[in-house]
């Protein structure tokens, strides 16, 4: 059996989506769609100096409205900008952690950078990290929603695609099933939403990892 998940690749994001690492053999990100401009792809919120959530937005270039999340790239001066903004977070203030570090470092292509922190913060956890962008993937763009995580699940031998609780208004098991793939839904993540970055760096990362392998 080959499990397979496909998920947007998100800046930083609580716990409960390192679930699809734990579980899936590969983790697909989805790249090859509209970027979602008040989505999690380049932002999150962490606490700031006050104690209030507070966002920290990644600087981009410019993009039309119907730009992919593949087609993202950062500001000219984003490393300087990020810098700064980070500032207004008292949990990023050492950057000689190796994460504060990586963090820091934006340059060239969004998607692999956020990969990267992704990565980075899978080892901290012991979780697996295989992953590949669909925008690498010859899916036809004219198939949308669940037809077109279907074609990237067969493309990639999926028998099983796992994902989390949003999914269940999305994808029909019915319809998996007819593709020969098991739909395997998580429920609800029961535990804190607050930044994976925030979570590491004032938490143990084993009791972490141990919440997300409870709950796939």
């Amino acid at each position: 059996m080959s499990t397979i998940a496909v998920m947007q690749p998100y800046f930083l994001p609580y716990a409960g989506y390192f679930r699809l690492f734990a579980a899936a053999d590969r983790v697909a990100l989805l790249d090859c769609v509209q970027f979602p401009r008040r989505g999690w792809v380049h932002r999150n919120q962490l606490t700031g100096v006050n104690g209030d959530p507070v966002w920290l937005t990644l600087p981009l270039q410019p993009a039309p409205r119907d730009a992919l999340i593949a087609d993202l790239r950062f500001a000219d001066d984003a490393e300087q900008s990020l810098v700064e903004r980070c500032r207004r977070f008292p949990i990023l203030s050492d950057t000689t952690l190796p994460l504060v570090h990586a963090l820091h470092r934006p340059h060239g292509d969004v998607v692999d950078y956020i990969a990267g922190l992704l990565r980075h913060c899978c080892n901290a956890l012991g979780l697996p990290f295989d992953t590949i962008r669909t925008s690498t993937l010859s899916i036809d763009p004219n198939v949308r929603g669940q037809d077109r995580i279907l074609e990237i699940a067969e493309s990639l031998g999926a028998t099983r695609y796992v994902n989390l609780q949003g999914g269940k208004a999305l994808y029909d098991p019915a319809v998996f099933s007819a593709h020969g793939i098991d739909l395997n839904i998580f429920d609800d993540w029961q535990g804190s939403h607050q930044s994976i970055a925030e979570r590491l760096l004032s938490e143990s990362a084993a009791t972490i990892a141990g919440e997300i392998r409870q709950q796939i």
